[in-house]
């Protein structure tokens, strides 16, 4: 299969909810959308907008598998997003309760204050943005995820997008840190049946694109010329990654 990042639209709405999720999807901003992985994932994605007013699910109604999407917002910012101590609570649940879990930017930073680790908020180093090498440690490669990533990247070190300003100081006591970046140290961690990423897997270029034009500190042109030079790589890391998490939760549902 051959995924030309650069062309294919990134707007994934999901199924509607007339029928059992086998994946569970809380998207928490109108700009940040399942995006790529959303195909790769196969049938029964059902997406939630919390950001919409659709309330957090429990645990029993996630199906085989859960993914939680970024957003603006902080990891604390109960105020502006009532949503998130909810989402908190289940993503430690359903990382203990071993359900297959996705966590991505916010959504790792959630994973993370849930189990008992922290988030800087405006991290003194400055945005993340563009194109970045997530350098793996040694336990990715034999993560049930991430194998194959780790096995298909070139000298350790696989390209991915990121944008992001908050994040992860400490994480969990029993996770497992997984993957750094020159910026930030926390760009991959396992807790339980949950890993948690700081990158964006899911992010063409048009949604790559659009958060950079946000910020007044992100050379949008640099970012549109890092995603052209790094295509192919980027497709690889989406393809990878969606179905390996794909198999994890295939493999979870034929379990239970």
């Amino acid at each position: 299969m051959t995924l030309d990042i650069l062309a294919r639209d990134d707007t994934f709405t999901g199924v509607d909810g007339s029928g059992s999720a086998r994946i569970t999807v809380l998207q928490q901003a109108a700009d940040g959308p399942l995006g790529l992985l959303g195909p790769l994932l196969g049938e029964g994605v059902r997406i939630v907008r919390l950001d919409l007013g659709e309330p957090v699910p429990a645990p029993d109604q996630l199906g085989s598998g859960l993914v939680v999407l970024g957003g603006p917002m902080s990891a604390y910012d109960d105020v502006v997003a009532p949503w998130l101590p909810a989402t908190r609570t289940l993503l430690a649940d359903a990382a203990w309760a071993g359900v297959p879990t996705l966590a991505i930017c916010l959504g790792a930073q959630l994973l993370a204050v849930g189990g008992g680790g922290t988030v800087a908020v405006s991290a003194p180093p400055g945005r993340e943005s563009g194109v970045v090498d997530v350098q793996w440690r040694e336990g990715a490669a034999s993560d049930p995820v991430l194998a194959p990533v780790v096995a298909a990247a070139t000298s350790g070190v696989t390209k991915a997008v990121t944008m992001h300003s908050d994040a992860i100081s400490e994480l969990p006591e029993h996770a497992t840190w997984l993957g750094w970046s020159r910026q930030y140290p926390y760009q991959a961690f396992r807790l339980g049946s949950a890993l948690g990423v700081q990158f964006h897997p899911e992010a063409g270029k048009s949604l790559a694109l659009g958060w950079a034009l946000q910020h007044d500190d992100v050379d949008s042109p640099s970012v549109d010329a890092q995603m052209n030079a790094a295509s192919a790589e980027l497709a690889d890391l989406v393809i990878t990654l969606g179905r390996s998490f794909a198999a994890q939760v295939d493999a979870y549902a034929a379990a239970r």
